[in-house]
């Protein structure tokens, strides 16, 4: 049974002017700590790559906590939603601390998919009670 729907689309313009004003500081806020390693290893071989990663995992968590009903509030936070892939290439969500234990007691599942072009990130997630 489908517990909730969730769909976001984000501008990497935006989110390179945020990287622009706050550095480093916008990425480690948003990003759970393999993210943010993944993050610096590609930006520093190739920048507008590291922004649209960046881009995806900010579009694919405001989609998960869409999904799940909470929005931005706790115990949904950037740093306990991670965006995982699988050996296959397939996003999913791995979640941490209190966020993980109000998922796993709701009985819950994540679905997302994720995508990007050169302007825009765009993430759909179906939660579903298992």
């Amino acid at each position: 049974m489908i517990y909730g729907i969730g769909t976001d689309i984000c501008d990497v313009r935006r989110i390179r002017a945020s990287v622009e004003r706050h550095g480093e500081r916008f990425a480690a806020k948003v990003l759970a700590d393999a993210e943010l390693a993944a993050w610096r290893q590609r930006s520093s071989r190739w920048p507008e790559r590291g922004l649209r990663y960046l881009a995806t995992r900010f579009s694919a968590k405001e989609a998960f906590s869409k999904a799940i009903g909470l929005g931005m509030r706790m115990p949904m936070t950037w740093r306990h939603c991670e965006v995982a892939n699988l050996p296959t290439g397939q996003p999913v969500i791995v979640l941490h601390g209190a966020l993980k234990q109000w998922f796993e007691a709701r009985g819950l599942r994540a679905h997302l998919s994720v995508t990007d072009e050169s302007d825009y990130a765009a993430s759909f997630c179906v939660v579903e009670k298992i």
